[in-house]
């Protein structure tokens, strides 16, 4: 069953939503069954990281709020983080554009590293404080989860990956996404946010015994197990 999900590395609700999903997912008996498939979301294409920029500016200048209250409201971020296992650690982190670490998700994905990497790039935003907008950054990272550096940087900067980034955003808009995480289940039932744990059990529950019902496993009736037949690797003759 498919599951696909919207998110942006600069969202911090997103890495707290995959670290539940994920927590989730461990608990399943049929998790073998199930694709899941990052796609991209960007909640400010416009903004380039520039010297001297924080967080804290940042959010200040995007939301008009003053700074003070920047502080409070990320902290309570901070805690809700620390209460899954996670550090996220605004005085380090970095604001920056996104496009780029997309497009190495996707070049990850091809090479089944896809799930990896996101976290990887997640660590590196928010606990690290690393710019995740550099290229020499994301080659850096790529290798550390496996990825060829020759390959991660023609990946980078050819076309193939930013037009499949531009694809997910497309459709985001398409679908109505105004806000992440969003988690698609099998193109039925969509859910937002950083849900509980147990919420993500339960829908991943419900949506695979549908999915189930309309793809039920394939049951081998061979009445005569040793009946001649060939394989990949022999023949019985």
């Amino acid at each position: 069953m498919l599951i696909e999900i919207w998110s942006d590395i600069m969202c911090p609700f997103c890495y707290i939503g995959k670290d539940h999903f994920e927590k989730a997912l461990a608990q399943l008996s049929f998790k073998d069954e199930l694709e899941v498939v990052y796609r991209s979301y960007q909640l400010d294409p416009n903004y380039h990281h520039q010297a001297g920029d924080t967080t804290y500016s940042y959010l200040s200048q995007s939301k008009g709020m003053p700074i003070d209250q920047v502080r409070a409201m990320t902290g309570q971020v901070v805690q809700m983080a620390k209460q899954t296992g996670l550090v996220i650690d605004f005085d380090r982190s970095i604001p920056a554009n996104t496009f780029k670490s997309h497009e190495l998700i996707h070049y990850a994905a091809s090479v089944g590293k896809g799930t990896e990497m996101k976290g990887r790039l997640f660590k590196a935003h928010f606990e690290e404080g690393l710019n995740i907008e550099d290229e020499s950054v994301l080659v850096t990272l790529a290798t550390e989860v496996g990825l060829d550096a020759a390959g991660t940087k023609e990946a980078l900067s050819s076309d193939t990956y930013a037009y499949e980034v531009k694809q997910d955003l497309n459709e985001a808009k398409q679908i109505g996404i105004r806000g992440v995480p969003f988690f698609l289940f099998n193109r039925k039932y969509a859910v937002s946010g950083a849900q509980p744990t147990d919420a993500f059990v339960e829908v991943l529950e419900k949506s695979f015994s549908e999915w189930r019902e309309s793809n039920p496993k394939i049951t081998f009736l061979n009445p005569d197990k040793d009946a001649p037949n060939c394989t990949d690797d022999s023949c019985s003759i």
